[in-house]
């Protein structure tokens, strides 16, 4: 699979199995690359990345719903166990963090653009969680992402000892597909496109 057909074909896959087309080093490997190789603004590299396999994966949808059963009304909590329990049923996760402290050192050195620094840190994750995300497609995992970040930082700061200055921004559950995703429709790219040149 080439670049271009990685980002077509990938999508958003609810229904995930505890299966993998490939092992935890080649995941992580490939993750690592991600991570090094995606770029920052000012090259600030704030990102900060876990992977979660096994028992630890299994442990972050458990305290999720835990957390979302004390706040979801009474006739939602079937539908919502449900939901977690299908990111549970995946073969891994993916947790996306930004390292407050960097973009903290980064306002006191360009004073010019502290009030842009924020977006432009997040524009970077962004394009690493979608970098990482057609990795997985390219191996033929499947994934979402998931944002249940500010009601389980507390819970995933001190699960897996995160520095305080770690800000959740993500959770992508992958595994194997195991239901075709739902049909995705486009906009006009006429609509969505100007060119200009001579």
């Amino acid at each position: 699979m080439n670049l271009l057909d990685a980002i077509c074909s990938r999508r958003t896959y609810y229904a995930i199995s505890k299966e993998t087309t490939i092992n935890n080093d080649k995941i992580t490997g490939l993750v690592a690359e991600a991570l090094k190789h995606t770029p920052s603004a000012f090259n600030m590299q704030s990102a900060r990345v876990i992977v979660l396999f096994d028992k630890h994966h299994d442990r972050l949808w458990d305290s999720v719903l835990t957390i979302l059963k004390k706040v979801v009304p009474e006739k939602q909590v079937s539908a919502t166990a449900d939901k977690i329990n299908g990111f549970k049923a995946g073969y891994g996760t993916i947790l996306f963090f930004e390292d407050e402290s960097v973009r903290g050192e980064m306002m006191a050195k360009y004073p010019m653009y502290q009030d842009r620094l924020l977006a432009w840190a997040e524009q970077g994750n962004a394009m690493l969680q979608s970098n990482i995300w057609m990795l997985l497609e390219e191996y033929g995992l499947g994934a979402s992402l998931q944002h249940y970040n500010p009601l389980i930082d507390e819970v995933v700061q001190k699960t897996w000892n995160t520095p305080k200055h770690w800000r959740l921004i993500a959770q992508m559950p992958f595994g194997v597909p195991v239901e075709p995703p739902a049909e995705k429709t486009f906009l006009s790219v006429k609509e969505r496109l100007k060119v200009y040149g001579d």
